[in-house]
């Protein structure tokens, strides 16, 4: 029991440090999503009345949705109604602040919500973990780039012990080292071609142009 939860600790570490690493800023907004559904998911549990239960989750889709639609909207519905403004002919100044868009916040975001949600219908009970709840929303390898992940798939991991297994390692090591294969040796040389024939698409044929969509389509893939 104490060795999965030194684990957990090195994890949420490991991954608070890999998060910040770009901007240590933004770790409070992760930090607070996770904080504001695991109080959220105890309340939940513990509460009966449908009008309490229905306001503590919209409580968390709140905060969550709000944060998420601040960051990713703002500026563009800020641009819009100047721009729908002015087709009426009226003036004015745009108020934007440049807001960058925290990496990974999607995926954090719908994550915590999984788990608030799954609660709130009675499919999973609150972790009693904290660390494991805040190390499953922060999940390095997968917190920039997916899947969600579902609580009641992945949370459970982080609340038993997990022990080193060499062919899982090695089987590890194989597809990490294929993927870089892929990504490296074809995605990028096929990225140098399209490159070239999209940027000079009305100097090519119909027979290198649809080869360049083709290179598209496996350099993406």
């Amino acid at each position: 029991m104490l060795k999965h939860r030194w684990q957990n600790r090195m994890l949420l570490v490991a991954s608070y440090v890999f998060y910040g690493a770009w901007d240590w800023r933004f770790l409070s907004l992760i930090f607070l999503s996770s904080l504001v559904d695991y109080t959220v998911g105890f309340q939940l549990h513990k509460t009966v009345r449908p009008s309490l239960r229905r306001l503590l989750l919209l409580t968390s889709l709140i905060v969550n949705l709000g944060l998420l639609g601040f960051f990713k909207y703002f500026d563009f519905f800020a641009e819009s109604c100047i721009t729908f403004l002015r087709l009426f002919g009226i003036q004015g100044s745009i108020y934007t602040l440049n807001i960058i868009l925290p990496v990974g916040i999607s995926f954090y975001t719908f994550q915590t919500l999984s788990y608030t949600i799954d609660i709130y219908r009675r499919k999973i009970e609150p972790t009693k973990d904290p660390i494991a709840f805040f190390a499953f929303v922060s999940f390095f390898p997968q917190l920039v780039a997916g899947p969600i992940e579902r609580a009641k798939s992945l949370l459970p991991q982080f609340e038993r012990r997990r022990r080193f297994d060499m062919d899982q390692a090695k089987d590890g090591l194989r597809q990490i080292l294929w993927g870089l294969f892929k990504k490296v040796v074809l995605a990028d040389n096929l990225g140098q071609h399209v490159d070239v024939i999209y940027r000079n698409y009305t100097e090519f044929h119909g027979i290198e142009l649809t080869m360049g969509t083709l290179f598209f389509a496996f350099q993406i893939y």
